[in-house]
């Protein structure tokens, strides 16, 4: 038992990590070197598993659809951002110039029972929603009645 666990100041695995871990996540939740930019951390993921897929959720307000990058190979979902933002003041005998870069990457094994060239996304409301298809055979089939003769 090698697993690396994140633990909360209770002794208990967070929630979030607890899904990490079912989806095998590559890369520890907090993060400053190559993955996170300085100064910031990963948005949260949120998992939903449904009969028909897995649906989640990342949370990153102030973005734009644009600013991701979403993709699969090799059965890992990739997702990733990158956000540059420049202002410049000038007044009487100042100016002033100040640079904001955020970036992050996020890195998913996916289970054998999604379909990974059926994977869709969109961002709404600073919401990056990305749904993950279960494959047919990995669905629940509905009970079948069986008639007595």
């Amino acid at each position: 038992m090698g697993a690396l666990v994140k633990w909360n100041e209770s002794g208990l695995p967070t929630f979030s990590r607890m899904f990490d871990d079912f989806f095998k996540t590559e890369f520890p939740v907090w993060s400053h070197n190559n993955f996170a930019a300085e100064g910031t951390t990963l948005p949260a993921v949120n998992i939903k598993e449904t009969d028909k897929e897995f649906d989640l959720e990342l949370a990153a307000p102030g973005m734009k659809k644009d600013d991701f990058k979403v993709g699969v190979e090799d059965d890992v979902l990739t997702i990733s951002a990158e956000k540059e933002v420049s202002k410049e003041e000038k007044e009487d005998q100042y100016s002033r110039k100040e640079f904001s870069y955020t970036s992050f990457m996020r890195r998913f094994n996916l289970p054998d029972t999604v379909e990974s060239d059926k994977v869709s996304a969109k961002y709404r409301d600073g919401v990056l929603y990305i749904t993950l298809p279960k494959k047919p055979e990995a669905q629940p089939k509905p009970a079948k009645t069986i008639k007595i003769s």
